[in-house]
């Protein structure tokens, strides 16, 4: 990294700490794969309008729609930002020849699981993207339910486009110029940072602040150039009821490893994630960025 974007970090407050983040995802995997697909991926599927899908089929399109984003070349590398239980990871294998697909997380949890499927092209590192140092340049990065988690909820809005802007400029600097980098984040929609649920905010994820739409767009600015841009928040919604069906169903298997107070709050959480979804007070952004040259003047 440069010494003034290293300047640029120092100066940055960061949320997304690993305490917050084992607060959620430590749970344990046992309980996840309770109610996950059996990729455990933890995050907005991509459902169709016109045919039935399970929710393993919707969450295979999910990570196949950001893995054409960013069109991986042959030998090629991937890094995962967020990289949860590796679904994504174990896809990019799945599909081509890469030279490596690297994923970044907090939780050990996660960290354990993914090592445990013993590729010698998959590696996982235990750290936060404010302290990776890559190896060499990546030809993809995905990000995929990290974003939210990023910045402080005690920040201004000045605080929080400083992080979002540190991001972008790492990601930057991490790509290839052919490269790409595909975004998925839920984002605040009709609803002031004042107004989000309490319990979420201090029970399910804490020091964790919703980015706007506009923010991104913002933090972008001159770094990327935003492809393609949609919301998909009704993807959320139904892909939270998938959850909350597959946890009903097994339930007394989910109080057995997790126990009854855990699984209540679960419970809740899905309910009201759902409904902020369908009544569209958040949002889920997917984007595709490609990075614009750094230092480009034109004349």
């Amino acid at each position: 990294m440069s010494n003034a974007n290293a300047g640029t970090l120092d100066a940055v407050s960061f949320g997304g700490s690993a305490a917050a983040i084992r607060h959620h995802y430590d749970v344990g995997n046992d309980f996840y794969r309770l109610w996950l697909d059996e990729s455990l991926t933890y995050s907005a599927a991509l459902w169709s309008d016109d045919q039935v899908q399970t929710l393993a089929e919707a969450q295979r399109a999910k990570l196949d729609f950001h893995l054409d984003n960013v069109a991986l070349p042959a030998g090629g590398r991937l890094l995962d930002i967020g990289c949860g239980w590796g679904g994504i990871l174990s896809r990019a294998l799945e599909r081509q020849n890469l030279g490596a697909a690297v994923g970044l997380t907090l939780s050990e949890e996660q960290a354990r699981h993914v090592t445990a499927r013993g590729s010698d092209k998959l590696s996982v590192a235990l750290e936060s993207w404010t302290d990776h140092q890559p190896g060499a340049k990546y030809d993809g990065i995905i990000s995929i339910g990290a974003f939210e988690h990023f910045a402080d909820p005690r920040q201004d809005a000045a605080g929080r486009l400083a992080v979002y802007r540190a991001f972008f400029e790492r990601c930057r600097e991490w790509l290839t110029p052919d490269g790409a980098l595909s975004l998925q984040t839920i984002v605040y929609g009709d609803m002031a940072a004042s107004q989000a649920n309490g319990f979420i905010a201090n029970e399910i994820f804490p020091a964790a602040e919703l980015p706007r739409p506009a923010e991104i767009f913002a933090a972008a600015d001159r770094i990327f150039e935003v492809v393609t841009y949609h919301n998909r928040r009704i993807d959320y919604a139904r892909t939270c009821e998938a959850w909350a069906a597959n946890l009903r169903r097994n339930r007394e298997a989910a109080v057995a490893v997790a126990g009854e107070a855990t699984v209540s709050r679960y419970e809740r959480y899905l309910r009201l994630s759902a409904a902020g979804f369908r009544l569209g007070r958040i949002g889920l952004a997917r984007l595709k960025l490609t990075p614009y040259p750094a230092g480009r003047v034109l004349t």
